[in-house]
Order: C-alpha cells, then structure tokens, then sequence
C-alpha cells in the first residue's frame, strides 16, 4: 500500500509540476501579448496625434508653402555642405552629399511649379542658429548634432508636404508637394537608421 501511495504521490507531483511549467509559459505568453499590445497602442496613438496635428494646423498658402519648403532646402543643402566636411562617420558625409543633391532638385522642382510666384529661400534665425552650432562641430560630435537636427527638420518638412499634398490650394504645388512625400520620408527614415546605428 505504501508503494502505491508513493506512486500515487510522485505522479501528483509530475502533474503539478507540469501544471506549474504550463503556468509559467502563459504567465510568459501574457506578458509578451501585453507588451506587444501596448506597444501597438502607442504606435496607433503616436499616429493618431500626428494625423490629429496635422489636421489642426492651418494649410499654408501658396506663397508660405514654397517659402517654407525653399528655406527648407536651403538648410538641408548649406548643412549637408557642413556634412562632407565636418563630419566624422562615412554615412554623415554620404547623407549631407544625398541632402545637398535632393534638396536642389526638390527647389527646382518646387520654382517650376511656382510659376509665377517667387520663393524667399532666407533661412530662419532657428535656421541659422542650427548651422552655427554645426558648424563648431567636428567628427562624432557633429554626426550625432547634424543625425538629430535632420531628424527633426524631415520630420518638420514631411508635415508640411503632406498637409499641403492634401489641402493645397494651388494644382501644380499640390502635385510637386505630393511627389515629395515620398523623398522627404526615404529621407526621415535614413536619418533614423543612422541615428540607431
């Protein structure tokens, strides 16, 4: 009899140690679904803002649109100048030379489907401001200065292209910002690969 409450015993423990193992993989399947459902809420919800901002923001003129996006590009070309020569890492300097031709492309672009309307290309104070902090900068300092103020400013520019690509009141600028969007974002998202990097 006591052999067969010790098996009786051993096989109660082995079930209850089974339990306890299939117990722990749900315990650790619900907090990897957890994980991973909050970190998709965040991504809905940092979209959600984004296209909430977006709509909020009053559409820009002609004349401001193509006055936003021509001293758009003339920082990104005088900072991707700065890029080939104060930056540390090949990718920075390969990134300034892709910003200095793009962005002269995007500006001729943009004069063309202006037509009659002539963009003021003068860089902002903030603008200005950015480029004399760069340009003190050398090697990995100024890689890690330039990666995060091009961030910021795609960011910036993809808003605008995007808003005006959909409430532009001007046809030809509508199409030139609708033709953009997709550089500006190849843009944004090379920048956020080499900021990981």
């Amino acid at each position: 009899m006591n052999s067969a409450w010790r098996h009786v015993a051993v096989l109660s423990a082995l079930a209850l140690a089974a339990c306890g193992q299939k117990t722990q993989n749900n315990a650790e399947n619900a907090v990897k679904a957890t994980e991973n459902a909050f970190s998709n809420a965040a991504s809905a919800t940092g979209n959600i803002i984004d296209n909430a901002s977006l709509a909020l923001t009053a559409t820009p003129t002609p004349q401001e649109f193509i006055d936003k996006a021509a001293k758009s590009d003339a920082f990104e070309v005088a900072a991707g100048q700065l890029a080939k020569t104060n930056g540390g890492s090949a990718e920075v300097k390969a990134f300034g030379q892709m910003m200095i031709d793009a962005h002269t492309k995007s500006t001729a672009g943009l004069k063309k489907a202006a037509g009659a309307l002539k963009p003021d290309a003068t860089l902002t104070s903030g603008q200005n401001d950015k480029l004399s902090d760069l340009g003190k900068l050398k090697g990995t300092d100024f890689d890690k200065a330039y990666i995060d103020d091009q961030i910021e400013a795609h960011e910036d520019a993809l808003a605008l292209m995007r808003k005006y690509a959909g409430d532009g009141t001007d046809v030809s600028l509508k199409a030139a910002a609708k033709d953009i969007v997709p550089v500006v974002q190849a843009h944004l998202d090379r920048a956020r690969e080499i900021h990981g990097e």
